[in-house]
């Protein structure tokens, strides 16, 4: 589900669920959280890919084993449904409190969470058939996860509202000028590229590259918990919602869906 390597300086993060495109479920969400957190402790580390296996990054959600924003088989408590949703939000703040700078490796689909993840690293490196996005939209769905204030900073207002209300996909080389991605390379270049990104930070004093990702994250986002706070109760509303229910019954029967505003 989650394979963790380390290689001189460099700690790799790999999402091995390739047989599911990687889509997102809690276990692997919590896995991350955990193994980030260790990972933020070891001195001898400097740098933090993190990559997926596969022709795929991550279509996000895994909408058919049970989607880690909260949609259950059963009916739990709104207490523990709501406690679900605030798991997105968890998993990004542990990457962005990574001590070391983190470089994300994207081919193929990255979307809705898949996509949040990799704005939550440092820098972001893709290959020419990387298309990012945020699916969310089509599902009834708010995009949560605290993500909406990293996509604007990235990105600006008008397209952070381009990629989010649309939940269309965009290629690497669209995203790649609006800042979203900082590199894009042949596919066969991809992981050569994102370890000399590492090597780079790597080499550099780690004190003083560490404190300048905390203050940069500090100065660009002060606001960001106090003004999204309420997206995971947001996300519960908008899924008990029929235009909800008929987004995800389309996605599974792969037919357009008809929303109604309901």
């Amino acid at each position: 589900m989650l394979n963790c390597t380390i290689d001189g300086p460099i700690a790799t993060l790999t999402l091995a669920r390739s047989e599911r495109y990687n889509a997102i479920t809690v276990e692997l969400m919590q896995a991350l959280i955990d193994q980030a957190a260790a990972l933020s402790d070891q001195d001898d580390v400097r740098a933090v890919i993190l990559n997926a296996e596969g022709k795929h990054f991550s279509v996000g959600a895994d909408q058919k084993s049970g989607a880690p924003e909260g949609a259950s088989t059963g009916r739990p408590s709104l207490l523990a449904r709501r406690r679900q949703t605030e798991l997105g939000q968890r998993l990004m703040r542990a990457l962005r409190e990574l001590r070391q700078p983190t470089i994300c490796a994207i081919q193929g689909v990255a979307t809705g969470g898949g996509a949040c993840i990799a704005m939550a690293c440092d820098f972001r490196v893709a290959d020419s058939t990387a298309r990012l996005g945020f699916g969310e939209v089509k599902l009834g769905m708010n995009l949560m996860w605290q993500a909406v204030p990293l996509c604007t900073a990235l990105i600006g207002p008008a397209r952070a509202k381009r990629m989010i209300m649309t939940g269309a996909l965009f290629p690497a080389a669209q995203v790649e000028p609006w800042g979203l991605l900082d590199e894009v390379v042949a596919p066969e270049d991809l992981a050569g590229a994102a370890r000399r990104w590492a090597d780079e930070y790597a080499a550099l004093p780690p004190v003083a590259v560490q404190m300048i990702k905390r203050s940069i994250n500090a100065v660009t986002g002060p606001l960001d918990a106090a003004i999204m706070h309420m997206d995971a109760d947001q996300f519960l509303l908008a899924t008990a919602t029929q235009d909800s229910r008929e987004g995800r019954k389309a996605f599974l029967e792969k037919r357009t869906p008809r929303f109604t505003g309901n």
